[in-house]
């Protein structure tokens, strides 16, 4: 069987990315064969094409997160069976029409969640639930701060911070970019083109600074995140849109104000099968009492991937952006 797919031959911008039939092997022992019909696209992809994080061998597809239906099991496979809506988050090669996954790393997909939907939802959702639940542990009373607070993981981070009883910080690129995030939740989005962030954000809490810090933009903000914070206060450093944080003397956690820093990834907090599907079932929970929804910014053809890597890249997107195959 062929399906078409982007393929990576070398690494650099996002004309690597090549559209190209390719075929698809039957599903082996513990494997699904998965015919998608949305796929996320996360900074993530851009991290892999650049080389800046290194696939396990040349040519490869991109792409963390998708959803589909099951269109074959393998040997062994008794958890799904054809027909079956799944999703996944955090498995390389997505950007394809067909694909096979381990049956274990699959995510259920309820009746009430679109595919489109789970494609907006899985990596950038299960990435907001460590975050907020996990590493956070937001409560009532929390002052946040989330910046590219416009962005997919962003949106969710404040909505959920929110609904929790959180206030919440964030930074954006624009006024509209601000607008939608207080839309979700942000009590006071700051567009950092025009003021200085780590100012603002010593005003708005008096001088204390905020408890909880999630920053995925990394080398631009970073220094100024840790500014932000007041003692005790925990810094999620989880993604460099802006590049790589340059190295740091550990002392300057404790100069700072005795903060804990932190480098997740998504792979290390659903390696546990079932530790995955608690957190899953947790993200359906929060969207199903609206803490938190689905924004999707913005759709392309699985075909014309690139052009969503251009926009991503050039921060002109807000929520998530998908592919339909």
């Amino acid at each position: 069987m062929n399906g078409r797919c982007q393929r990576i031959h070398a690494v650099g911008g996002p004309e690597a990315m090549q559209w190209e039939d390719v075929p698809v092997p039957a599903p082996g022992p513990g494997q699904v064969l998965l015919r998608q019909r949305a796929i996320g696209v996360n900074f993530i992809d851009v991290y892999f094409r650049t080389g800046l994080y290194k696939a396990p061998a040349l040519p490869f597809v991109p792409g963390q997160e998708g959803a589909g239906v099951v269109e074959a099991v393998g040997p062994g496979v008794t958890t799904v069976q054809v027909g079956a809506r799944v999703g996944y988050a955090g498995l390389l090669g997505g950007y394809a029409e067909l694909r096979l996954v381990a049956a274990e790393r699959l995510i259920a997909l309820p009746d009430d969640v679109s595919d489109e939907a789970a494609a907006a939802l899985l990596l950038k959702g299960l990435t907001a639930q460590y975050l907020v639940r996990q590493i956070g542990k937001v409560t009532a009373g929390d002052v946040v701060l989330v910046h590219a607070a416009a962005g997919g993981v962003g949106l969710l981070a404040c909505s959920w911070a929110r609904a929790l009883g959180a206030t919440v910080i964030g930074t954006v690129g624009s006024d509209a970019k601000a607008a939608l995030a207080a839309e979700h939740g942000c009590s006071h989005p700051i567009v950092y083109t025009r003021e200085d962030f780590v100012t603002r954000v010593r005003e708005l809490t008096g001088g204390d600074g905020v408890r909880v810090a999630f920053d995925g933009v990394g080398k631009d903000t970073f220094l100024g995140t840790l500014d932000c914070m007041r003692r005790l206060g925990v810094v999620a450093s989880f993604g460099q849109s802006s590049g790589p944080i340059a190295p740091i003397e550990v002392s300057l956690l404790a100069a700072k104000g005795s903060l804990t820093l932190t480098r997740p990834r998504l792979h290390d907090y659903t390696h546990v099968p079932s530790d995955q599907a608690a957190m899953a079932a947790d993200l359906w929970s929060a969207l199903r009492q609206g803490h938190i929804r689905a924004t999707i910014g913005a759709r392309h053809p699985l075909s014309e991937a690139p052009v969503a890597h251009r926009a991503l890249e050039g921060r002109a997107t807000t929520g998530a952006s998908i592919l339909l195959p």
